[in-house]
């Protein structure tokens, strides 16, 4: 997964270079784009009941993948950034959490 992460980072990179948005990419703009696409993914189940959030339609699953890729990917851009290890950091994090919230 590691190897998997680093070639979408350098894919990322590649991509904004290619059409000259680094300087667009600064923390503050990705933490804000990142904002944006997660409440474009709320969207989605704004309306629904618990149910029919979790029975979602083929076409409907689809869209929200798109969403959760918008909120992947700029989040990888935003740690890329930072120099933060996102891997690292969610396994820090969970170890944490499991500190906090004990069996």
């Amino acid at each position: 997964m590691e190897s998997d992460l680093t070639s979408l980072t350098q894919a990322l990179r590649d991509f904004a270079r290619a059409r000259n948005w680094e300087q667009f990419h600064s923390p503050k703009n990705l933490a804000a784009a990142l904002s944006v696409e997660a409440a474009e993914l709320l969207e989605h189940f704004q309306w629904l009941t618990e149910a029919q959030s979790r029975a979602l339609p083929a076409d409907k699953r689809a869209e929200i993948g798109t969403e959760i890729a918008d909120v992947f990917l700029y989040l990888l851009q935003l740690a890329d950034k930072l120099g933060i290890d996102v891997v690292e950091a969610a396994r820090s994090k969970m170890v944490l959490n499991a500190k906090k919230y004990p069996v």
